[in-house]
Formats: structure tokens, C-alpha cells, sequence
């Protein structure tokens, strides 16, 4: 997931070189969206890491 984030800003950023904002703006908006989702799964993977899945010895 964080590689299409990458992609996506990437593509944000040679379209922002060339002059197309339009194109630039929606792939920084959906980099970021993805970027947050996979933020939220990290921590919810975390929590349940650390609470769910705790090793009982």
C-alpha cells in the first residue's frame, strides 16, 4: 500500500513539473488517502499485536 503512495506522488510530481495542476492535485489527494488508510491499518495492526495476539506463558 505505501508503494502505490509513493506512485501516486511521484506521478503528482511530474505532472506539477509539466504544468498539468488538475492531474497533479487528484494523484496528491488519492496518495494521500491511501497514505492515511495505511496509517489507520499500522495501528490497528499494533494494537491488536500487542493486545489479541499476546503470547500466554
Amino acid at each position: 500500500m505505501l508503494k502505490w503512495t509513493l506512485i501516486f506522488f511521484v506521478i503528482a510530481i511530474i505532472a506539477s513539473i509539466f504544468g498539468f495542476t488538475g492531474i497533479a492535485a487528484g494523484a496528491a489527494s488519492i496518495a494521500k488517502v491511501i497514505f492515511f488508510i495505511f496509517l489507520a491499518l499500522v495501528v490497528i495492526t499494533l494494537i491488536l499485536g500487542s493486545t489479541l495476539f499476546k503470547s500466554r506463558t
